[in-house]
């Protein structure tokens, strides 16, 4: 299989991509709700089932220096509930500048007429995809 689920873990959304091992490529796919530290399982056991992935992706907040931060925490505890829930890898990579690089291709997309301004609430989506593409050009097609 090929098929890899990456996640921007944030403490109201949490940003879904897909991703293709084969040809390195990512894209948006849904954002999630998280209420209360919890995210709607319903909702990421469909995405799951659906896609089948052999490894989940979730982005590491670290600070400028590379350090954790609180939002650090929140990461791990999201990736360790996966790893139990689905029994499957999972990797955590840095995700620093991963939303403002989200932001900025929102943007040119919407400078092209590809977006709208209602499409913004899937920015963290597109932070996901950013995130995984980052993992499948470190990781390559073997991994």
């Amino acid at each position: 299989m090929s098929c890899v689920l990456g996640f921007d873990v944030g403490s109201k959304l949490i940003g879904v991509a897909v991703g293709n091992r084969i040809t390195g490529s990512a894209r948006a796919l849904d954002t999630i709700a998280m209420r209360e530290g919890q995210p709607d399982w319903d909702a990421l056991d469909r995405l799951q089932q659906g896609w089948s992935p052999d490894t989940l992706v979730v982005g590491l907040p670290l600070d400028l220096e590379g350090r954790e931060q609180p939002a650090s925490r929140l990461a791990r505890r999201f990736a360790e509930a996966v790893r139990a829930r689905y029994g499957m890898p999972v990797a955590l990579i840095d995700e620093r500048h991963s939303s403002r690089e989200a932001s900025r291709r929102f943007a040119d997309a919407r400078a092209a007429g590809l977006k709208r301004r209602r499409d913004g609430a899937r920015i963290d989506a597109e932070a996901a995809a950013v995130i995984l593409e980052r993992w499948l050009a470190e990781a390559g097609p073997s991994h």
